[in-house]
């Protein structure tokens, strides 16, 4: 029998070192660690995380790994989705997006958690971060199209890598990654509906599950529990369900030639991504022209059929909740107008319910360009146009957003992103300790060592 695509993928992961990896992963590894710290830190403080930390208060066991801001000892299980749900909460992590979107980092709880359970360093942990983008950035360019536009959600993707992850820092053979694969899989596709329409708490915790269910497989694995080994290329498994095309090699060709990580995107504004290009438009010729709200009669943007269907639908055009407003382009558009910037701070409840801000989301017109489709994904195109009360127009055409790997963060902006969500949680001397343990990471004897450091040590306005 031909060797199934989860064999190929599981006895990659299975012998991947800190040696094979290129500098510039390494780097890239420690970046999206920081920002995703920052991201959990900033995550913590919010309301869906305080329900889960209730429940997972109630039914966890006590283990060996760490939450982060509480500092308590969890299951490995319960840990990487109390972990993951911070760092994906404020739609603020890294994102991914060919044929199907993505967000890598949700991933990274389960190698944090599970290093933690196996007492690995820094080095191994770099490994495990470098794995969960590989895998999961080349399951979004397998499938044409994406399964997002087959009604699926991509943490459906996500139950198959978190798993290798998870298998890898346990220290798993390769049959047992590749049952843990089938395990995870098996049992784990999401519907699109979580993001379709009026947006919920789901939103962005259907990938922490689908991290957390990946860290519950290998734990089955490493005793002896079997899965299905075809469930990627067999009968019945996730190209059989999900229908055609699919390019399955593109999960297995070139592994370690090059590294997905250092093609990933990271997030400058706490929004869905497709919003990210239009805001940037906005800011400029807002910015740029002293545009102040009362001298705006229309913004018209022109996008892809996707935003214009996810992003501009008319529950988008009365948002209530933090999850809906990060998912509506009128709303953005609207904060970028009023206030100048988009920032976490736009996504209060009051906020939200803004008079001013309010006022402004009729003006918003989002229509689906032909040409803009065409150029999707090598190109995020966005097409923004501001006709003013007095009828001058001002036009901006951006082809990929601040953030894209193309135009990405600096290292100091990604430290500047990570205090400002972190300074309300850890005072001065504990954020700077964080960074530094990130950047020398490959020095770590113990990733216990870093997670110690994530422990809140101040609340919410208390000095430094």
């Amino acid at each position: 029998m031909p060797e199934t695509v989860t064999a190929a993928m599981a006895k990659w992961a299975a012998s991947l070192t800190f040696e094979q990896l290129s500098d510039e992963a390494v780097h890239q590894a420690k970046r999206f660690l920081l920002d995703s710290l920052g991201c959990a830190l900033g995550g913590y403080r919010q309301h869906d995380v305080r329900i889960a930390l209730d429940v997972l208060g109630e039914i966890a066991g006590g283990g060996a790994a760490t939450v982060i801001g509480s500092g308590a000892r969890m299951d490995v299980v319960s840990a990487s989705l109390a972990n993951a749900l911070m760092i994906r909460v404020m739609d603020y992590n890294d994102i991914y997006w060919k044929q199907d979107p993505s967000h890598p980092s949700d991933i990274f709880p389960a190698a944090i958690a599970c290093a933690e359970r196996s007492r690995a360093g820094g080095r191994e942990l770099i490994a495990g971060l470098v794995l969960g983008h590989e895998f999961e950035m080349r399951f979004c360019e397998a499938a044409f199209p994406g399964i997002r536009e087959r009604g699926w959600h991509h943490a459906t993707l996500t139950a198959f890598v978190s798993p290798i992850v998870a298998g890898r820092m346990l220290k798993l053979g390769w049959q047992q990654i590749q049952h843990a694969i089938g395990i995870s899989a098996s049992r784990h596709a999401t519907l699109g509906a979580v993001t379709a329409g009026k947006l919920t708490m789901m939103k962005n915790t259907v990938d922490p599950m689908a991290t957390q269910s990946g860290v519950l497989a290998a734990l089955l694995a490493e005793k002896g529990y079997t899965g299905p080994e075809h469930v990627v290329d067999g009968k019945e498994g996730l190209t059989h369900c999900f229908g055609p095309e699919w390019k399955l090699g593109v999960l297995t060709d070139g592994l370690g030639e090059s590294w997905r990580i250092t093609q990933c995107g990271m997030k400058a504004f706490p929004t869905e991504a497709l919003t990210h290009t239009p805001i940037s438009a906005t800011l400029d010729l807002v910015k740029q022209h002293d545009l102040q709200p009362e001298q705006v009669a229309k913004i018209h943007i022109r996008s892809l059929a996707r935003a214009a269907d996810i992003l501009a639908d008319p529950s988008k055009y009365d948002p209530r909740s933090k999850e809906t407003a990060d998912h509506s382009l009128p709303y953005v558009i609207a904060a970028a107008l009023v206030d100048r910037q988009v920032t976490p701070l736009q996504f209060t409840p009051e906020k939200i319910m803004d008079a001013t801000v309010r006022a402004q989301l009729h003006k918003v017109e989002v229509v689906a360009d032909p040409e803009v489709e065409k150029a999707f994904p090598a190109l995020q195109r966005a097409i923004v146009t501001i006709t003013t009360t007095g009828g001058r127009a001002f036009e901006r055409q951006l082809d990929y957003p601040k953030g894209d790997p193309r135009n990405p963060l600096t290292d100091r902006e990604v430290e500047e992103k990570f205090e400002a969500l972190a300074e309300p949680v850890l005072s001065k001397g504990a954020r700077r300790e964080v960074i530094d343990l990130v950047w020398g990471l490959e020095k770590l004897d113990s990733v216990a060592q870093l997670m110690d450091r994530l422990k809140a040590d101040r609340s919410a306005g208390a000095g430094a």
